[in-house]
């Protein structure tokens, strides 16, 4: 009986054993489903369509052309703005794809991809608003998604955040005077300026970025082969003008963004960039 319990405790160990050192990538394939976090509703990137209920957005398209290449399924998770780096440290997700910016926090939680496009922060006031520069909005008002880069950049700024959990709302905060003006990234700042000139008060966008920051995929930390696999098939990709062509679909000269990718996947050592706290 002693023996039999003594081989019982053995096989346990050596089944804890083997998932303890279990690699995130085999686990994938072995399920055959690449799990995506994406926005919840932040269009052009992820959102619900509005007739089919199911989530389209260049994210949504960047998560499946990956699965693709991998040769699984891919499934898509909505996630709120702050739950992007959480989900994925916990790995309830693979994958974060949701406008990514890298962190020097971020970056002590979870590991990024290379980047694959530089993104930019940017301020939208309203249209009568006589300043011009960031500096212009120093210790006033600001309004911005909760727990996003556009909060950080803010705070960068020496100006006040309000936070919200959507755009939309924060886009209201602007319109009802609640906050001078809103921070968001540039896709989302000219499509509100866009709007807004038949919605609401006009807002203009000031010029100079409040920061910029390197777009790239989240997932784990101490995850080798994963990470090396994540970036091997974007540079795949990029060669092979995958991610233009979502980038074109979403984003690109004949969508109301009128944005043309130039940046190509490097990697994070390649670019010249203040990293945010």
């Amino acid at each position: 009986m002693a023996l039999k319990t003594f081989s019982l405790a053995l096989a346990a160990i050596a089944v804890m054993t083997t998932s303890a050192g279990a690699d995130q990538l085999d686990d994938i394939m072995a399920r055959k489903e690449l799990r995506c976090g994406t926005f919840a509703d932040v269009p052009p990137f992820a959102a619900p369509d509005t007739q089919t209920r199911e989530m389209v957005g260049f994210d949504v398209d960047l998560c499946r052309a990956i699965a693709k290449h991998w040769g699984v399924t891919a499934a898509i998770t909505p996630l709120s703005v702050e739950a992007r780096v959480p989900e994925v440290k916990l790995g309830r997700v693979d994958l974060t794809i949701a406008n990514l910016a890298y962190t020097r926090g971020r970056a002590e939680q979870i590991q990024f991809s290379d980047p694959y496009y530089l993104a930019k922060e940017m301020l939208a006031v309203k249209a009568s608003d006589p300043a011009t520069s960031k500096a212009d909005y120093k210790g006033k008002r600001l309004a911005s998604t909760k727990g996003s880069t556009s909060e950080m950049s803010i705070k960068m700024n020496g100006s006040e955040p309000l936070t919200f959990q959507d755009t939309g709302s924060a886009f209201m905060a602007v319109q009802q005077n609640k906050a001078r003006g809103i921070v968001a990234n540039t896709m989302t700042i000219t499509k509100l300026v866009n709007e807004s000139k038949t919605k609401g008060v006009e807002l203009k966008m000031i010029e100079e970025p409040m920061v910029f920051q390197p777009i790239g995929i989240g997932m784990k930390k101490d995850e080798p082969a994963l990470l090396a696999k994540v970036n091997e098939t974007l540079r795949a990709m990029d060669a092979a003008g995958e991610i233009n062509q979502a980038w074109n679909k979403w984003l690109g000269p004949d969508t109301e963004f009128k944005m043309t990718r130039t940046d190509k996947v490097v990697a994070l050592s390649e670019l010249k960039f203040e990293a945010m706290p």
